[in-house]
């Protein structure tokens, strides 16, 4: 059920290889099981997938991808899922990591106004910067340990789910 599931969003090997961003690994992405979909893989690239949705940064599936080679899992399905944070997403998750972080280092939330400018990023770096990193380390970290542990148990049901059906089956044949 789950490989299935996955399957029918995941892109061609070659589409992949091909783009422009991930041109730069070159042969590494020519690995099997970066583009195998399966018990050891799956769980591995969402955790990496969902951690990197929340590392602030541009440019984050290149990060999913480097890390997906690095642990040898699912590319595709780390790449996919760094989109967890777009741009419609992204205030409020962020946002919320900032409170968050702001809460679990004991400082009062602040209030501010983002403006897209590296001078207000380098005023507020200092000020909100530290809860915010904090912030979304800690939920990158649950969101990949939650992802891993639900990917995995849904693919161990699974199986078990199969071989009751098989051998639900082949009583009922026998008789």
């Amino acid at each position: 059920m789950p490989k299935k599931f996955i399957s029918r969003f995941m892109p061609k090997p070659e589409t992949l290889r091909d783009h422009k961003h991930l041109r730069m690994f070159g042969t590494l992405l020519h690995k099997p099981n970066l583009w195998a979909l399966n018990r050891k893989s799956a769980p591995g690239a969402f955790a990496v997938g969902l951690f990197v949705a929340f590392v602030p940064m541009p440019f984050q599936m290149v990060l999913a991808a480097a890390l997906a080679i690095a642990f040898n899992v699912n590319l595709p399905v780390s790449v996919a899922l760094v989109w967890i944070t777009n741009p419609l997403t992204m205030p409020v998750i962020f946002y919320g990591a900032y409170l968050l972080g702001a809460r679990l280092l004991g400082h009062t939330p602040q209030n501010f106004d983002f403006q897209a400018s590296w001078q207000w990023i380098e005023a507020s770096i200092a000020t909100i910067g530290p809860p915010f990193l904090l912030g979304c380390f800690v939920l990158g970290t649950i969101f990949a340990v939650l992802g891993f542990l639900t990917i995995k148990s849904l693919w161990r049901y699974s199986i078990i789910f199969k071989w009751q059906q098989r051998s639900n089956g082949n009583g009922r044949n026998k008789q």
